[in-house]
């Protein structure tokens, strides 16, 4: 068993990256970090975003982006991602018209596979990252909706890219969604909560500092197969600057994952 490979979601830096991106870029780096998931950044042509990276000595191992792009005019966004260097694509939900009620969400299922064969006879693989509310069910399945979405489609057409603080925050078990997919999890995102609510809202905390059961996590990954724990916090930044906070979960990941 081998560790997963350390990232970062660069939405957790949009903001200085909307002052100076390849600035940005380059503190990124300098914490420590070679891979990152393209996301929250400023609209630029592929070739710009893979010279900027290049320049910051950064490796973008994966995107977000929507469905629809890549259902309209496939050829224009596949050589996009493949121009900036991604291997995964990664839409950051369900689309809009299919999550209710169960046969819409069945029908998303069927676009997401399609489209997973699609990018994967081009070289790309598609992967779904999840919130919460995919951990609920409705009125008449009660499974978790993530779990339909994964039971209709196939693991070759999509995959999981688990995001383990919304999987707790939905009241399941992160270990335990990690062990069910086991081999098809290639991305989770590593993603910390503090105990409490504000406001009803979650509120998100740099890694070790909340919640999660961080040991038995990485445990299930590097039996599970997965291959990249990328780091994400949202919001909430306990040291009052997103790179701070990148630089004090950095550490964390690399004390437990080398």
């Amino acid at each position: 068993m081998s560790n997963p490979k350390i990232a970062i979601i660069l939405y957790t830096v949009r903001e200085p990256a909307a002052e100076d991106l390849v600035g940005t870029l380059k503190r990124v780096r300098a914490i420590g970090f070679e891979y990152v998931q393209w996301s929250g950044m400023p609209a630029l042509p592929a070739d710009q975003i893979r010279r900027a990276l290049d320049k910051a000595d950064l490796e973008a191992i994966a995107c977000h982006c929507a469905v629809e792009p890549f259902e309209e005019n496939f050829d224009e966004e596949a050589t996009f991602w493949k121009t900036v260097g991604v291997a995964h694509v990664a839409p950051g939900g369900m689309m809009n018209d299919c999550r209710e009620p169960l046969d819409a969400w069945v029908r998303g299922a069927r676009r997401l596979d399609a489209l997973g064969a699609k990018l994967r006879a081009a070289g790309l693989q598609l992967s779904y990252h999840n919130h919460d509310f995919e951990l609920g069910a409705f009125e008449d399945d009660p499974r978790p909706k993530l779990d339909i979405l994964y039971e209709e489609t196939a693991p070759e057409n999509l995959c999981a890219e688990l995001d383990l603080a919304w999987v707790y925050a939905g009241g399941a078990d992160p270990v335990a969604y990690v062990r069910k997919y086991a081999q098809r999890c290639p991305l989770i995102h590593v993603k910390d909560l503090r105990a409490e609510r504000k406001e009803g809202r979650v509120q998100f905390a740099e890694l070790g500092r909340g919640v999660l059961d961080w040991p038995a996590i990485f445990d299930a990954a590097r039996e599970s197969g997965v291959e990249w724990c990328i780091y994400e916090q949202d919001q909430d930044f306990s040291t009052g600057d997103p790179l701070d906070s990148a630089q004090v979960s950095y550490a964390f990941l690399k004390e437990h994952l080398g």
